[in-house]
């Protein structure tokens, strides 16, 4: 198994295991996730939805092929944990908190860009066709 690979599937679990793991604790509406989500000032309804998608993103990150889907997951997990710092950082929340949802978010990132090609959609910058020059 190769570096890359390696970084790839620790980079893979160490953001999908949060997020299947804190989004089956909001669906449920455990009694500390609607606080903390209260906390932050948001509705106690919207740690539902947030902890349903976070639950498929986790396990699309997981599940081989489906790279449309991925590349969705990885958005969404993207948004999630930025937002999550920014409300953090905005309410006062113990910085911890701020820097574990970057962690994460950069988490996600290298996981992204360390994916093989069986879970990519393509070349993201294609190489330029090579050109000859003119001779004078």
């Amino acid at each position: 198994m190769s570096w890359k690979a390696i970084g790839y599937w620790t980079a893979t679990v160490l953001v999908a295991l949060p997020l299947l793991s804190g989004g089956t604790a909001q669906f449920l509406l455990q009694k500390d996730t609607v606080e903390a989500i209260t906390r932050l000032g948001y509705p106690a309804y919207f740690i539902v939805i947030l902890g349903f998608w976070k639950v498929l993103g986790g396990i699309a990150l997981l599940a081989p092929r489906f790279p449309r889907l991925k590349e969705w997951a990885y958005a969404g997990a993207f948004f999630n944990l930025t937002g999550a710092a920014v409300s953090h950082l905005v309410c006062g929340s113990a910085s911890w908190r701020v820097v574990m949802t970057i962690v994460l978010a950069s988490l996600a990132v290298i996981s992204w860009a360390l994916r093989p090609p069986s879970r990519t959609l393509g070349i993201l910058f294609p190489p330029a066709p090579f050109r000859r020059k003119k001779e004078a």
